[in-house]
């Protein structure tokens, strides 16, 4: 096996080069250090049928996403992809600067932003045990990105659930983007952090394919915890002219220096290998249309999250696809419903958002459908997290509670006044704001079908009933809850504002002030036409929010009345909010009831 494996190592680095020359741009470097462990990962160790990508198998995770070349050319010659390698980097090829979901069913995850791949990896293992699963995943890692923080999120977790399926691979190359890395080639450095988050460590030299072997056998054979290989690598291997050497870091090679490294890795023909057809098992998942009805009574007031908690409870119930994930506030988010009801379904991600976001997309790709919740403002933190989860259209569920000025007392720092701007701008996103507790429910109903990136805000307060328990609620829509033929404005709100200006349209009425209340509770998509043509015909737009005034509802609004010449006025957090009740500090932001009774009544005079 050793002489096919080194064979194959060669025409990794080979296509590599070529690959990269041909696109005029890439990473070659990063792909020759890490040849031999793709080829002794897909070529040797993996158990996977290249015709079968939806069974059980090994998974792998490439978390330096820039040595894409070798990985497609891994999956190319493993009979897993079919694309022609010198259309690499090109518009339309499937073969992208850095690995997309959509290139290929292999290619579980995007990546390409460093730091991610080992949540990812989490994730996916841990669904692997959730589903009785004797497959195993594997996650290739730069020495780089072993800087960033989330790669130590990752560690903890992955040891805290003895996650002993998982094996992080390190191509420990010593040289970064612009620099030598932080610890070079200190294997012994590497492993004294890694043996105090609780991992098996094993060192190897990974230009060798007997001590790879012997490596990851090794991992295989662990059982108790998740193993990392500390794999001593040269970037640039194979070449000599770019061994080691500073200064080559994403830099394609041009023809002349292409046709010297080549005679230095001259072509070989690839072993027949036989492939044994393993047969991995796994728990089936159900593929059903979840539904849950309302018992919700008019007179109840209740917080948007509690009806959170008590409908992803439901929904865990009915179906155990259905996880509950949580940054450890699950207390404040209700999904502690899920935690006390159905613990196996229910996943601690503790105070480490990124690895928790991470976790969710890696679960997701095991048939699961992760709802992920901490309040509002702490996943802006794991922002670049949901950014590449949304670029693989990852099918996961985000809960954030505490939105907005309305929390109180708790003051400006448990504030989620910028959620709604960041989840809108994210690729084919849905973004949910329930205002109580029946569509509450059916937005969390909602999610669960979308499969794509879902964001719910919820309130904290106590909210009384607007919808009886039998409303239905579907995407691209909104719901009209005051309108009469008299009507000359619209008030446009969502979540905790459409109390507000529910309340403001009773004052108003009584000073023979008709206006329409709209309940924005799905921001995206959003049925601009629809909506125009509603607006239209009552003249005027008044949009009020919890929320700061940069790419909320009032962005969205102001985009969907784009031509038209109606009077428009918004009203939104604009400066940083202070302590208070949470009445007082929607009067302090003037977003209640009495500020939208005087925008109404100076746009009348118009």
């Amino acid at each position: 096996m050793k002489p096919a494996l080194k064979a194959i190592a060669t025409t990794l680095r080979r296509d590599s080069l070529m690959m990269t020359t041909a696109a005029g741009s890439g990473h070659p470097t990063s792909c020759l250090s890490c040849a031999d462990i793709l080829a002794a990962l897909f070529f040797s160790e993996m158990r996977y049928d290249p015709k079968k990508p939806n069974e059980a198998h090994d998974e792998f995770v490439l978390s330096k996403g820039h040595a894409a070349p070798v990985y497609y050319s891994a999956l190319i010659h493993s009979g897993c992809m079919s694309a022609d390698v010198f259309k690499l980097r090109q518009q339309g090829s499937a073969l992208e600067g850095h690995p997309m979901p959509r290139a290929s069913p292999w290619i579980r995850v995007a990546s390409g932003s460093l730091g991610q791949g080992l949540s990812v990896g989490v994730g996916i293992a841990l669904g692997q045990k959730m589903r009785k699963s004797n497959a195993r995943t594997y996650v290739l890692m730069g020495d780089g990105e072993c800087a960033e923080g989330s790669v130590y999120e990752a560690l903890q977790l992955g040891s805290h659930y003895h996650i002993s399926n998982l094996c992080a691979i390190i191509d420990v190359n010593r040289l970064g983007q612009s620099t030598a890395t932080m610890l070079g080639h200190d294997l012994t450095a590497y492993e004294r952090r890694f043996l105090s988050f609780g991992w098996h460590v094993v060192k190897c030299n990974g230009h060798s394919h007997e001590s790879l072997m012997n490596a990851l056998a090794e991992a295989r054979k662990h059982t108790k915890k998740p193993t990392v290989l500390l794999c001593k690598t040269i970037k640039g291997k194979g070449v000599s002219f770019l061994e080691n050497k500073e200064g080559w870091h994403g830099k394609a090679l041009t023809s002349e220096q292409l046709t010297k490294a080549l005679k230095q890795l001259p072509e070989v023909k690839l072993p027949e290998l036989q492939r044994t057809r393993y047969a991995l098992k796994r728990k089936p998942l159900p593929a059903k249309t979840i539904s849950i009805h309302s018992s919700y009574t008019q007179e109840q007031h209740i917080a948007t999250r509690e009806a959170y908690g008590s409908a992803i409870k439901k929904l865990a119930m009915r179906d155990i696809r259905i996880l509950a994930l949580d940054g450890e506030t699950s207390n404040s988010t209700y999904s502690e419903e899920v935690r006390k009801t159905r613990p196996k379904q229910y996943v601690e991600g503790f105070i480490a958002e990124q690895n928790m976001i991470g976790m969710a997309i890696g679960l997701s790709t095991q048939g699961f459908i992760p709802y992920a919740s901490t309040f509002a403002a702490f996943f802006t933190r794991a922002h670049d997290q949901l950014r590449m989860g949304a670029l693989a259209q990852a099918h996961i569920v985000l809960a954030g509670s505490h939105a907005g000025v309305s929390i109180g007392e708790d003051g400006p720092s448990q504030m989620g006044l910028e959620d709604l701007s960041m989840f809108r701008a994210l690729p084919e996103s849905v973004v949910l704001y329930p205002c109580d507790a029946v569509s509450t429910e059916q937005c969390v109903q909602l999610a669960a079908q979308q499969k794509r990136i879902t964001y719910m805000r919820t309130t904290r307060p106590k909210t009384p009933m607007i919808y009886p328990a039998n409303d239905r609620f579907t995407l691209n829509d909104f719901k009209i809850l005051r309108s009469s033929g008299k009507d000359s404005i619209v008030i446009v709100a969502a979540g905790i504002t459409v109390h507000e200006a529910l309340k403001a349209y009773e004052q108003l009425r009584k000073k023979r002030m008709y206006a329409a209340v709209v309940d924005c509770y799905c921001l995206k998509p959003f049925p601009a036409q629809k909506f125009k043509a509603f607006a239209k015909q009552r003249r005027r737009v008044l949009v009020v929010e919890d929320h700061y005034a940069e790419g909320g509802l009032g962005e969205l609004i102001a985009g969907a009345l784009s031509g038209e010449s109606l009077p428009f006025a918004h009203l939104a957090v604009r400066k940083i909010p202070g302590a208070g009740t949470s009445q007082q500090l929607l009067h302090a932001s003037n977003i209640d009831a009495r500020a939208i009774i005087t925008t109404v009544m100076r746009m009348m005079k118009r």
